[in-house]
């Protein structure tokens, strides 16, 4: 059976892009990051929801500390402020440096190891908070990069099947199959009720709204 590492943040995306490999026959070998990020436990909490429901074999769970130790994220960095006021122009204070170059490093190596052909990953491109490592064509160089620095038989793909989508498609490719949305999380900053103002948080709402669906996991506010 063709195997493929689904890197799942715990977040709507990941779920999906996970979701998908599974109908395309792929055995899930699922794999989270704990990265100090401020909703680390919540979203680990979620992720092994989605790799259960995705039934994957295997889970890695990984931790990366040192990001705490870079900072320079509002994600890592508590004395920097997550933004509340709406989306902004640009690269915002949330943007993590180089989280998925690292992310797919760390992927490719367990790819490897089970001689998976496939790595799955939920960037998105055109309705995102503007990272510069969700970038359809920086990830193609990382696949190219990546089969240059490993075994001469191994060959992966990187597959992003939602680069191209909306986040109201997302919403609504989720619901048609059937992805656990419930179990998923958006927030930046709140791992009880999510804050419904950080950019995250503003995304995914404007997501259901455009889509004519409710989210089932519950707001502080609701602010699109």
């Amino acid at each position: 059976m063709k195997k493929a590492v689904c890197i799942i943040s715990g977040g709507m995306d990941s779920a999906l892009s996970a979701k998908i490999a599974q109908l395309e026959g792929y055995e899930i070998i699922a794999l989270h990051f704990n990265y100090g990020q401020r909703t680390q436990s919540k979203e680990l909490e979620c992720f092994r929801k989605v790799a259960l429901a995705v039934e994957a074999s295997e889970n890695y769970e990984i931790d990366l500390p040192f990001f705490e130790q870079i900072g320079a994220s509002a994600l890592t960095d508590k004395s920097i402020d997550v933004p509340t006021g709406g989306i902004e122009e640009g690269v915002p204070v949330t943007y993590v440096p180089f989280r998925n170059g690292i992310f797919l490093s760390i992927a490719a190596a367990v790819a490897e190891k089970h001689a998976a052909q496939t790595l799955f990953i939920g960037v998105v491109e055109e309705d995102s908070s503007g990272y510069p490592d969700c970038r359809q064509n920086y990830i193609e160089q990382m696949q190219a990069a990546i089969n240059l620095g490993t075994k001469d038989e191994t060959s992966i793909e990187i597959k992003m099947p939602l680069v191209a989508l909306k986040k109201s498609e997302i919403v609504k490719k989720s619901l048609a199959l059937n992805v656990p949305l419930k179990d998923t999380w958006s927030c930046y900053q709140s791992e009880d009720l999510a804050c419904g103002v950080c950019d995250s948080c503003r995304l995914r709402l404007k997501g259901f709204k455009e889509a004519g669906s409710i989210d089932p996991i519950l707001y502080a506010k609701e602010e699109v």
